[in-house]
């Protein structure tokens, strides 16, 4: 009997090391199949990409395209257009209604000290209203925060507030010193416009010292009409230099003028394309950036460059003879900058319609070096995302870890879909971001085709990982 149990347990040990060996040889040979189609996807992004071209086409032909424009409605028709001549197998158009501002003639600005007129580059703020047809002059009152304004209070009646806190630089990541100071321009105004204040400057969210004024969404809140004050960006040397001459005679007087205006909201379209999964034809996994820019540059880098490496997936896909699992939809989201109206109508259809979305991947933080993805998932599921570094590591992508994803996907969330934002390398975007330099001239073609080849492999291993 005794010898039979250690055969018996010989024979069970034995097929324990086969079926571990099968196991590791299976886990090997797909690991092997990805590595080489990850490396034909990079192959064919940058021996023949084209979605630099288009990128020409959407900045250069079109230009900048704030939600409610005629640019904006041409930049629908050229996608739509586009993912009909890619053979998409459904290409359609999903209305919203989304805000209509209009920026209005160019801004002036200028402050005296001492008789000497220093001139101050200036922009509206997105969303704000206009000065006084002859604009506005007062002293400046300087702040470093919300908080500090607050504490003023009264004081600042009859005063133009000036929110002068400059990013930190000594965050690596500027995505995370943006976030540390884009409070002040998007909530100044409805802070300190109860206070009676006259007007709201605020410094341009950048760590670049230059003349380039940033604008971006401000938003008045629940407060009433008569609270409302014009808000204006001014460059991060102007900014400088007023911060100085405060110093020098506090009594300063600031002059702006801006003839900005609200229009009723206005009809607009998410543009979205689609190839139908072999597998899985009724669960989605969901690519896209936001088709609307601000006006002042032809927005190339927010968000040109994720609006063509989202097409270009699709393209990169077929190229290479993949045929997905599950279908991959193209969204090219209307209305991120001033609204998140498209993110919102597309999470709620999408709601309606009880679709299976498992997975999304937006592209918003420019065209710049790969460097990886943040995701939202489950832990089983980041365990699964983080073990594909080595995959990925060769090509940049060492950064796969949890964070944010996107603000046009983020209305999906739920428990089960896994959320991606595409992170390329931040230390050159906001020296562009919001501005007039945001232009086809400042996007390299080498790393823009590295982007949408980064996504495309990522598409192709949620689509042959996840169920």
């Amino acid at each position: 009997m005794k010898k039979l149990s250690v055969a018996a347990g010989l024979l069970i040990i034995l097929a324990s090391c086969n079926t571990s060996n099968a196991k590791i040889e299976n886990t090997n040979t797909v690991n092997k199949a990805d590595s080489t189609t990850i490396k034909n996807i990079f192959n064919t992004a940058l021996t023949q990409g084209a979605c630099y071209q288009w990128l020409d086409v959407l900045s250069n032909d079109i230009g900048g395209r704030l939600s409610g424009s005629p640019e904006a409605q041409q930049a629908v028709e050229w996608g739509k257009n586009l993912m009909t001549q890619l053979k998409f197998d459904n290409v359609w158009l999903q209305p919203v209604m989304v805000p209509h501002w209009v920026r209005g003639e160019k801004e002036e600005a200028y402050f005296t000290v001492n008789n000497t007129k220093y001139n101050v580059p200036v922009c509206a703020l997105g969303g704000s209203i206009p000065t006084p047809e002859n604009g506005i002059t007062g002293e400046v009152v300087e702040v470093k925060s919300l908080e500090e304004a607050e504490q003023l209070g009264e004081k600042l009646k009859g005063k133009i507030v000036f929110f002068n806190r400059p990013f930190d630089d000594t965050l690596i990541q500027t995505f995370k010193a943006y976030g540390g100071c884009v409070d002040q321009r998007v909530n100044g105004a409805k802070i300190t416009g109860k206070f009676g204040v006259l007007g709201v400057i605020v410094r341009s969210m950048t760590s670049s010292i230059d003349d380039y004024p940033h604008t971006g969404v401000m938003r008045y809140g629940d407060i009433s009409d008569d609270e409302k004050v014009p808000a204006a960006a001014i460059s991060t040397k102007a900014a400088n230099l007023l911060s100085e001459k405060l110093k020098e005679n506090p009594n300063l007087t600031f002059y702006f003028k801006q003839r900005c205006k609200t229009l009723p909201d206005a009809p607009s379209f998410n543009v979205i394309g689609e190839i139908t999964g072999t597998k899985y034809p009724e669960k989605y996994i969901t690519v896209g950036g936001h088709l609307d820019s601000w006006d002042l540059g032809d927005g190339a880098h927010d968000d040109g460059a994720g609006i063509v490496q989202s097409i270009e997936v699709v393209r990169l896909l077929k190229l290479n003879n993949i045929q997905p699992k599950h279908t991959i939809r193209v969204v090219l989201f209307m209305n991120e900058e001033n609204g998140l109206r498209g993110g919102k109508k597309y999470a709620e259809e999408a709601k309606q319609k009880n679709e299976i979305h498992i997975a999304a991947l937006e592209s918003d933080a420019g065209g710049h070096t790969p460097r990886g993805f943040s995701f939202s998932a489950t832990n089983k599921n980041a365990d699964l995302f983080v073990s594909w570094k080595p995959l990925l590591a060769p090509y940049g992508l060492y950064q796969i870890e949890k964070g944010g994803s996107g603000a046009d996907i983020g209305p999906l969330k739920s428990e089960t879909i896994s959320l991606f934002g595409y992170r390329p390398d931040s230390q050159r975007y906001f020296d562009y971001h919001h501005t007039e330099i945001d232009t086809f001239d400042k996007v390299n073609k080498r790393e823009l085709e590295l982007g949408a080849a980064s996504m495309t492999a990522l598409i192709y291993l949620l689509d042959n990982y996840l169920d």
